[in-house]
């Protein structure tokens, strides 16, 4: 792998403390892009860790840098609200959705509403059903890992990291298999800004997004026609608080449950091969004991963060370190700030797979938006690495990975590697 990110970290460091505190701005894909974005946090953390940027891509906003900060806003529903939307928009998005209808999703909800919601959805992500999809998920890694090439390079991301999650995404909403990757690259299309990922424009984006709902609508319209099934479009449908929901609210709910199902275990599972590499101690630590691998995945977790930050509005006028948060002001909790928090995390920069608390960390969120899918994704995780494992001696990276152009998905476009040889 090249030094050239150790060139990039010293422009960064350089570039964050190189202008006034006021000035800092963390919402800037590029710099997630580019893997540069540490020493801004780093800076906010210990200088100003509830700060206000008065203007932006994506307008004014409070930045909420340090763990326990942000567990106080996560867990404070009341005052943080989630109605406006989970992420930072764009101005340029805002822009273009204006006059279009909505689609509000559960995690962009209140209680009572959010609470009935999640409740219709939850079974399918609940220990007796996650004990019936293991055995499912492992024949697939197997499947998936047995036909990967040995001595030749090739992309991780998609061979591996996309599969694995599209086939349980089509498991779970009981979606064409065959059809599985279209999944995949919906849920890139919602989440990628046109330039960035499949879509090229505007116009494309709402195409694509709008044949993901018609597709989806037909499968609503046979489930409700069907007797109820154990899958969540079906949940969904036959549902007592949501078989009569809104076709927009449906929607929203379909592209939660999309990008919540794809981006975040896609990308531990290539933040695990990348991280592993970048600290061959542990990854011998790693085939050398392995039942660290419980530990591992939460840790990588931690180290990863798969999504970057989650926003909410504040319904009040609202004190928090030091600062007034006024209401209506938009608040964003970098949960890939606070999984970096020394007063929290020992050695928090470095990734230690057998921590004594791997467990502490952000990235699944806290309070009534705490990811419904936490422990389906740890299972995902986990079952691959017990498969890789038995395969092969090492997975090599090989160059430096493609980063995904976002300030809200922390993650892969792509991932180069070798696996010499088999086991």
């Amino acid at each position: 792998m090249s030094d050239g990110s150790v060139d990039i970290q010293h422009e960064a460091h350089a570039a964050a403390y190189g202008m006034p505190v006021e000035a800092l701005n963390p919402a800037q894909p590029e710099l997630f892009a580019q893997d540069a974005i540490w020493p801004y946090f780093e800076r906010l953390r210990q200088e100003s860790p509830v700060h206000y940027t008065p203007e932006s891509a994506y307008g004014p906003y409070w930045s909420i840098t340090r763990f326990n900060d942000i567990m106080a806003v996560d867990t404070n529903h009341e005052v943080f609200s989630s109605a406006d939307g989970i992420t930072l928009v764009s101005l340029e998005a805002k822009a273009e959705s204006a006059g279009r209808p909505t689609r509000p999703s559960f995690i962009a909800m209140d209680p009572p509403k959010h609470d009935v919601q999640r409740k219709t959805v939850s079974p399918v992500v609940a220990p007796a059903n996650l004990h019936r999809m293991g055995p499912i998920i492992r024949e697939r890694a197997g499947l998936i890992l047995d036909a990967l090439p040995i001595g030749r390079e090739f992309d991780w991301v998609d061979l591996v990291s996309k599969e694995l999650t599209a086939m349980t995404l089509a498991t779970l909403f009981d979606f064409p298999f065959e059809q599985r990757r279209m999944l995949t690259h919906w849920s890139d299309c919602m989440t990628n800004a046109p330039g960035h990922g499949p879509v090229t424009s505007w116009d494309q984006k709402r195409q694509e997004v709008s044949n993901c709902f018609e597709a989806f609508t037909g499968l609503w319209n046979d489930r409700i026609n069907a007797p109820p099934q154990f899958d969540l479009i079906s949940m969904l449908a036959h549902g007592e608080a949501t078989r009569s929901m809104d076709v927009h609210e449906y929607h929203g709910n379909v592209a939660l449950l999309i990008i919540g199902g794809n981006d975040t275990t896609r990308n531990t599972i290539t933040g695990s091969i990348y991280a592993l590499n970048k600290n061959p101690g542990e990854y011998q630590k790693l085939r050398d004991n392995p039942a660290l691998i419980t530990s591992m995945v939460s840790e990588t977790i931690r180290w990863q963060t798969p999504l970057a930050h989650m926003a909410r509005t504040a319904t009040q006028d609202f004190e928090i370190g030091g600062k007034t948060i006024r209401k209506g002001d938009r608040v964003a909790m970098w949960y890939v700030s606070g999984n970096r928090d020394s007063e929290v995390i020992a050695q928090p920069d470095a990734y230690i797979i057998d921590r004594d608390r791997p467990r502490t960390h952000l990235s699944f969120g806290f309070g009534v938006h705490r990811c419904v899918g936490n422990r389906l994704a740890e299972l995902q995780l986990t079952i691959i690495w017990e498969e890789i494992l038995k395969r092969f001696p090492v997975v090599q990276v090989v160059g430096e990975p493609q980063r995904t152009f976002s300030a809200f998905v922390k993650g892969y476009e792509t991932l180069p590697v070798i696996i010499p040889t088999r086991l």
